[in-house]
């Protein structure tokens, strides 16, 4: 039976999430003691202050010199593993004590008379537990304890510290322990000597979850006191850390959920924001091409793998989407385009960016604005390159604009349940391109509508014509509706004949079913491959990192040898066509020019609310990244590389959701907690580097070389499998999605969120109803069949903003929708 303590010294923190913006106030941190067996009120102390108090750094120089540390401890329950630190103990060269029964201290450790018995359950007399206090309520720090003991056998202090090989269940709130602290003092000690103080002093550092991290990493017993003493030199430095992070890097500033509006006064003088971005980001600047090669905590691997998921994640899209500029642009635009424009604004944007962790790519958002100007184009007889160009410069222009005056501060009035809102409709946005591509395989292929009007089903080109020449207005709606939506397929089929092959059938249809499914489900088992018992920790990690190219290469092998008798489908591939071709910018008359800055300022908007929303995600405060944000900065810098893109009429890029969080959550270490049957991860900290979108995007324009053999050689069901991937993939910590999901399930299984326990149940169904209600309001502009609607759809993003800070307080109550809207 798991043993459960019975008497507990919270150790408590504030929440270590970033500020509001312009606000670097911390809270107090303090503790509190209890105990169960007499229930007294719990009485708070303070944490042990290493800058003034002597005996912090006594307690610790003193378990230095005669320190008893035990790695890699393979027993798994708590009786054997006090048994072995009690044994080492007592085998301590420094050790003094004439009389060191085992026995003895294992009958005191726990509260029953006698000495423990196979069986039976014990509870242990005095612990010390750390519990983190967020603006959400109390979690546990379950990953360490410290038990406290004091005996009249003893003549001095004692501590053993042991680090245990797996993370054991010890009870509730106990339920991942990896490091236990056992501290041994006489009962006549002056006060500041007492086990109590001794175990202040360790339960203060052990509250650092960074320096437990680096605990797990060190590999002999030197490593292991070289973290203790650096932790300690931290710790004396607390208030200068105040502002600086622990490694030295400035705090990062959120620039959303602040409680009030910018000032007007916040968006002068002209340019502060980039002054301030650069005098913050660039004094690391070195360290970000640096961290995680030179020094002890390397990540190689985990860049490795990291970089393998980026070139994927940001392949696959960027041949979807060429294919679809492809054909909305008459070839203007086509996928080798796409891919150069990719690599180039990625590889810009790695080195001179702010804030290396976002990922750039091109959208389905992007792609329709693409589509409407080749619209534009067809309907008045202009050049499309020159007025695309005109198009991207003028937005180029307002971005610039959007930064020199600091407007990026306005996206503090974006609060989390709208950012989660759009979040979900550019997921939602993924999940339907994909089920709209598959059903238009399974109209052509399965049901063949028009199989017995024509015999060579060899393009949808043809069925067009076909009905061209029944009736010009039929083909006219029908070419709206297969070409101009922005849930149509980024990927039409080019049917490739093959001997006896001919006339692709039901075969074809399936296969693909089959292997979109398939792709998601190995790509999001081997994503979930990590929390698994299976293998080692580390290839656990490392499967869990590949699972995108992992299931991208099996599944395109499967289908192009395992089933090469069923034809799939290629994109078009012009070799011959140049790659940069400058506009010529003086063709267009002044009121194509004016139309065309009319455009550009729509399409700012997208820009502005789409980089800086990712951006915030990116820097979420639970992501822990220390190294600061560069919001005006990097706009500026989209603006910059887009303008290039522009003149050579290479497709645009801005930040990609999900996929900056997910290459943000694909470099960060991760330590989970257990509360009433549900895990939850806590990120401990994060990779900060450049290499990986470096070589992402290095690789990604490498891939120029390998068009088109092999890369034809994927199945476009293949990403569509992606597609379903990364929606998938990207819900998961939506808070809204959760909501939802809640009305779907028996009260019984809710989890124990912060919002379930603060806010009435039919108030979170209100707020989750209103949420959905403008998601859906979104989606019917983002996803509208009319082109023109579709464009404006920035500005319902922005119509959010008064929707929340007017309408929703009128009918749920402010301090309801502040729980909801709070972090985890």
């Amino acid at each position: 039976m798991p043993r459960k303590p019975v008497r507990r010294t919270w150790v408590m923190r504030p929440s270590t999430r970033s500020p509001p913006p312009l606000c670097l106030a911390r809270a107090s941190v303090f503790l509190s003691t209890s105990t169960w067996r007499c229930s007294p009120p719990r009485l708070y102390l303070k944490l042990k202050n290493f800058e003034e108090e002597v005996r912090a750094h006594r307690d610790l120089d003193g378990f230095l010199a005669r320190a008893s540390i035990i790695l890699n401890e393979t027993a798994t329950s708590l009786d054997d593993v006090l048994r072995a630190m009690l044994s080492r103990l007592a085998h301590d060269p420094h050790n003094t004590e004439p009389d060191c029964n085992l026995r003895l201290f294992m009958a005191m450790l726990f509260t029953d008379a006698g000495a423990p018995m196979e069986g039976k359950a014990h509870l242990l007399s005095d612990t010390i537990q750390g519990v983190t206090a967020t603006a959400t309520g109390v979690q546990y720090q379950q990953s360490w304890i410290c038990i406290i003991c004091t005996s009249k056998a003893l003549q001095k202090r004692h501590v053993c510290i042991s680090r245990l090989v797996r993370p054991q269940n010890w009870g509730e709130n106990s339920c991942e322990v990896r490091f236990v602290i056992l501290v041994l003092a006489p009962p006549k000690m002056k006060s500041t000597k007492t086990a109590a103080e001794v175990g202040r002093t360790f339960a203060t550092m052990f509250l650092d979850i960074t320096f437990r991290q680096k605990l797990l990493n060190t590999r002999t017993e030197e490593e292991f006191k070289e973290a203790l003493v650096h932790q300690r030199q931290l710790l004396t430095m607390e208030r200068q850390r105040s502002s600086i992070g622990t490694k030295g890097y400035m705090n990062s500033i959120s620039i959303h959920k602040s409680p009030q509006p910018p000032k007007h006064k916040d968006f002068l003088p002209m340019g502060k924001g980039i002054r301030e971005d650069i005098a913050r980001r660039f004094p690391v600047y070195p360290l970000d091409f640096t961290d995680g090669i030179i020094g002890k905590n390397k990540a190689v691997g985990k860049y490795i793998t990291t970089t393998l998921f980026l070139y994927f994640a940001c392949l696959l899209p960027t041949i979807a989407f060429g294919s679809l500029n492809d054909e909305n642009t008459n070839g203007a635009i086509d996928v080798q385009k796409t891919i150069a424009g990719q690599s180039i604004g990625g590889l810009l944007y790695a080195l001179f960016s702010g804030q290396p962790l976002v990922v750039l790519l091109t959208t389905a958002p992007l792609a329709l604005y693409i589509q409407v100007i080749s619209g534009i184009c067809d309907d008045y007889d202009l050049d499309f390159n020159t007025f695309y160009a005109w198009t991207g410069l003028w937005n180029s222009f307002f971005l610039t604009l959007y930064s020199l005056f600091n407007l990026s501060l306005l996206m503090s009035l974006f609060k989390r349940s709208t950012e989660e809102i759009i979040a979900l409709f550019i997921s939602i946005t993924f999940m339907l391109d994909a089920v709209k591509g598959m059903v238009k395989i399974f109209q052509k292929y399965y049901y063949d509508n028009f199989g017995n009007h024509h015999e060579d089903s060899t393009s949808m080109v043809s069925l067009l014509d076909l009905g061209t020449t029944l009736n010009t207005s039929l083909n006219t709606s029908l070419h709206t509706a297969l070409n101009t939506s922005l849930l149509a397929s980024p990927l039409e089929f080019t049917s490739v004949s093959g001997p006896g092959n001919e006339h692709p059938g039901r075969e074809t249809a399936v296969l693909s079913l089959l292997i979109m499914l398939g792709t998601l489900w190995l790509s999001y088992t081997l994503y979930q491959f990590k929390k698994s018992p299976y293998l080692h920790p580390y290839m656990r990690e490392i499967l869990s990192d590949c699972a995108l190219p992992i299931s991208v290469l099996t599944f395109s092998l499967i289908c192009s040898y395992g089933f090469r008798e069923i034809k799939m489908s290629q994109f078009r591939y012009n070799p011959s066509k140049s790659l940069f071709e400058v506009a010529e910018m003086h063709s267009l008359s002044l009121g194509a020019v004016t139309s065309a800055m009319g455009l550009g300022f729509l399409l700012s908007l997208l820009f502005f609310i789409e980089q800086n929303l990712v951006a915030a995600l990116a820097n979420a405060p639970e992501n822990r990244l220390v190294k600061g944000t560069a919001y005006h900065w990097d706009l500026l810098l989209i603006a910059i590389i887009n303008s290039g893109l522009s003149l050579f009429g290479l497709p645009w890029i801005h930040a990609a959701y999900p996929h900056s969080p997910l290459h943000v959550r694909a470099l960060a270490m991760v330590e989970e907690r257990v509360e009433n049957g549900h895990i939850y991860e806590t990120i401990v900290n994060v990779k900060e580097t450049r290499l990986t979108t470096l070589g992402a995007s290095i690789l990604v324009g490498f891939s120029l070389l390998l068009l088109p053999f092999p890369l034809q050689w994927i199945p476009k069901p293949v990403l569509y499998g992606l597609f379903l991937y990364i929606a998938l993939t990207s819900i998961d910590g939506n808070q809204l999605f959760e909501r939802v999901a809640l009305l779907l399930k028996d009260q019984t299984s809710y989890p124990p969120t912060h919002y379930i326990r603060r806010v009435p149940q039919r108030k979170i169904h209100y707020f989750t109803g209103l949420q959905v209600v403008q998601l859906l309001l979104l989606c019917a502009f983002g996803m509208s069949n009319l082109p023109y609607m579709k464009m404006i759809f920035p500005l319902i993003m922005i119509v959010m903003i008064p929707i929340r800070y007017n309408l929703l307080p009128r009918i749920i109550e402010a301090k309801y929708l502040d729980v909801m809207d709070a972090e985890h």
